[in-house]
């Protein structure tokens, strides 16, 4: 059998690591001062471990919300004797000075810190310490590193760890003298009051460097590296003919990038003379990124283009090159590849060209796109246009058409970001996308596994009630689906989070307004589901005042709401027995349901006896009628909104002559299930003793010859069931 996209497994590191980190005082720490974890005194971590327990740690706090930082966290790798760190990987504000403090004894090899907004220059004291080993550095997007933090008030939107307002003064100290090792360096979005020329001048042994958006007075001081250089970025820095004949002059120059948003004006314009002499004087050149430039020569061409070479063919042709853009599926995914961690401009073009191939044409490298996408949502989780175009992309990406396609952890991971999303973002457009990309999902089984977030994500959508119309009817169909079919523990923990009076104050809402629409009929239903067999959600609902809602919605638009609480079974039984739910049996909302649990607390109602029907129009024949009317309009192959974890309520509707309406409702009910689901519900049915009962039902004379016919055909169903023995569900 042909695998899944994305089906391999997690690696046992991976699952070791994650499992460490959320049960840290569990295994490799124990509880110090504050709670806070103190490693083992018997423990040591090399590199291998360290290395991805920190990145393992970052990507956690970034992407799972159920995760808790750890205060201190850094500081179980504050003794290189017990911990050894060389390549960490940090981003975004929840980086302090110090936590980089806390691992200043580390002799790092590579360290990568982007848009840490919250470093300051105590964070550029602790780069010092690891001068002596650091080949690799980034600083990309950490503006505020090179200040130091005063103690001034100033009204400004600086604060200190505290919160305190602070005043911002230029760090003048710094130095990269001493940074021997250092080969590769990025400085992306360094600020324009420091002099860049004085800061690299020490480190004369660079191989790589990055200056994106970097003010350059003068470009000739970049010659010192003319014979050593083999990576220059200089995205979006203003081109001038003084800086392009000192490119021509690095020679030994493999990756070259002067690309620029194109929104972004520029007076310098590249010519196709330009173009040529650098692709001839750069013979050792496999990878030029000119996107966003306008050819001098030609007004009307516009590129978008970055051409490079795979790293593993470098050194064996020139011939072969790879194109960003947006002209088909391979430019497009090699856009969002390129460009995602440090352009998200970009990144967010391609992706939104990435969405019209979905949504339009189709994806023929479906798990490449999904895996972008996924990583580009979570490097940027608080870019509010990437999230937009990424959670619309992940709607059709993850649709029927691709589906079957897709692995349980791919999928997995979609949910993940998804919800990330959801949190993030209050706004519709974010929220809509997420709400109907969930829907392409099996509910509840694939979302189980956050079945506590997602309905609280739901919950918080729901809460103002004058929320955006289509967002309400496909959180309140999500939130209906997700109770439908989960055991009584998920429902009560549902409840608990304010599920039930979420649902009745939507439906007092419709009711204020006047309106009887899909919001109201799916709140109805999803009350139902979640006060199926649990008192204490009944009981919350007979508290909030449910039952006068139910009354209320029942005089304004008799043939619409679910009749919540008069199902016999649900914790508000009692108080409902003699509800008139005569008119729900012609519903056609929500399929079959609303039909078939009017019918079924009318057959409870019939079965005990003509003394309990205490109306006097309709009388009790009209309304048995009624329900054998309504049971022959069933197709009994639909599926079903429901869950059943007992047949009693059913079972006990067989054996009796009293009433055969209830009675051939009983014997549909289970000729459905068994026909429908019959790997759950037939080992139930045997279980419980459901197919002596049937064989009643065939000898008593009262049965009608159509519910006998129905009984046969469930017992034959079960009869000829057999166990997968291999299942290890139940």
């Amino acid at each position: 059998m042909a695998s899944k996209v994305g089906d391999d497994p997690e690696s046992l590191i991976t699952l070791t690591l994650t499992y460490c980190l959320r049960n840290l005082c569990r295994t490799m720490c124990y509880a110090g001062d504050k709670n806070r974890p103190r490693l083992r005194p018997d423990i040591f971590l090399p590199s291998e471990i360290c290395d991805k327990l920190v990145n393992a740690y970052m990507d956690l706090v970034h992407t799972d919300s159920d995760f808790e930082e750890y205060g201190g966290f850094f500081l179980l790798f504050s003794d290189p004797h017990s911990t050894r760190l060389s390549r960490v990987q940090l981003r975004e504000d929840v980086v302090r000075d110090r936590d980089l403090e806390a691992i200043g004894k580390q002799d790092l090899i590579e360290l990568h810190l982007t848009n840490c907004t919250n470093l300051s220059s105590r964070s550029l004291k602790t780069l010092s310490c690891f001068r002596q080993t650091l080949v690799s550095l980034s600083l990309f997007g950490c503006n505020n590193i090179f200040y130091r933090k005063g103690a001034a008030p100033l009204a400004c939107s600086e604060a200190d760890e505290e919160g305190r307002p602070v005043r911002r003064h230029l760090d003048l100290d710094f130095s990269f003298q001493g940074f021997s090792r250092l080969r590769l360096l990025n400085l992306g979005g360094l600020p324009t009051e420091v002099d860049v020329e004085s800061l690299l001048r020490p480190l004369t042994t660079l191989t790589s460097l990055d200056l994106s958006g970097v003010h350059l007075a003068r470009a000739a001081f970049l010659t010192q590296w003319r014979e050593r250089l083999a990576s220059l970025v200089l995205y979006n820095v203003d081109l001038c003919e003084e800086l392009v004949q000192t490119i021509l002059q690095m020679s030994q120059l493999r990756h070259l990038d002067i690309s620029r948003e194109s929104r972004r004006s520029c007076k310098f314009k590249l010519t196709r003379n330009m173009l040529t002499n650098i692709v001839q004087s750069l013979t050792h050149l496999v990878s030029l990124d000119i996107s966003g430039h306008t050819m001098l020569d030609n007004l009307t061409q516009h590129f978008h283009f970055k051409f490079y070479l795979p790293k593993n063919v470098y050194t064996h042709t020139h011939n072969l090159y790879i194109v960003t853009g947006g002209k088909n599926e391979d430019q497009i995914l090699n856009a969002i590849e390129a460009y995602t961690e440090f352009r998200p401009e970009l990144a967010h073009r391609a992706i939104n060209q990435l969405f019209d191939i979905a949504r339009i044409q189709h994806c023929n490298q479906l798990l490449r796109a999904l895996k972008l996408v996924i990583a580009a949502l979570k490097c940027h989780k608080y870019d509010k246009s990437i999230q937009v175009t990424g959670s619309a992309a992940l709607f059709y990406l993850t649709n029927t058409e691709y589906r079957t396609d897709q692995s349980v952890k791919l999928r997995r991971q979609v949910i993940q970001v998804v919800l990330n999303g959801m949190e993030q973002y209050q706004e519709v457009t974010v929220q809509r996308n997420c709400c109907l990309t969930l829907c392409n999902f099996s509910i509840p089984e694939e979302l189980e596994f956050q079945y506590h977030r997602v309905n609280q994500l739901l919950l918080r959508i729901l809460e103002p009630t004058r929320q955006d119309e289509s967002i309400q009817r496909i959180a309140v169909h999500l939130c209906n689906a997700l109770v439908c079919q989960v055991d009584n523990d998920h429902k009560e923990a549902v409840g608990k989070m304010g599920f039930v009076k979420t649902m009745l104050n939507l439906i007092q809402k419709k009711l204020q307004d006047k309106l009887c629409d899909q919001v109201m009929e799916f709140s109805w239903s999803a009350l139902w589901n979640i006060t199926d067999e649990t008192p204490d959600n009944c009981q919350m609902f007979l508290d909030r005042s449910g039952m006068a809602l139910f009354l209320e919605c029942l005089k304004v638009r008799r043939s619409d709401p679910h009749p919540l609480g008069s199902k016999r079974g649900n914790g508000a039984e009692g108080e409902v027995r003699e509800m008139w739910v005569v008119n729900l049996l012609d519903s056609k909302a929500d399929g079959i349901e609303v039909s078939y649990n009017a019918c079924g607390v009318l057959s409870h109602i019939m079965f005990d006896g003509p003394e309990a029907w205490a109306m006097v129009e309709p009388c009790r024949d009209e309304v048995m009628d009624r329900m054998w009317d309504a049971i022959q309009s069933w197709d009994v192959s639909s599926r079903r909104n429901i869950n059943y974890r007992s047949f009693e309520p059913i079972l006990r509707l067989l054996p009796q002559s009293i009433s055969p309406v209830s009675q051939h409702w009983a014997t549909w009910a289970l000729y459905n299930l068994v026909s429908v689901y019959p790997s759950k519900y037939c080992p139930l049915l045997i279980k419980e003793g459901g197919m002596a009962l049937l064989q009643r039902v065939l000898e008593l004379q009262t049965s009608h010859e159509e519910t006998k016919d129905m009984a046969r055909k469930v017992m034959e169903h079960c009869g000829n069931f057999k166990e997968d023995p291999m299942d290890t569900g139940r």
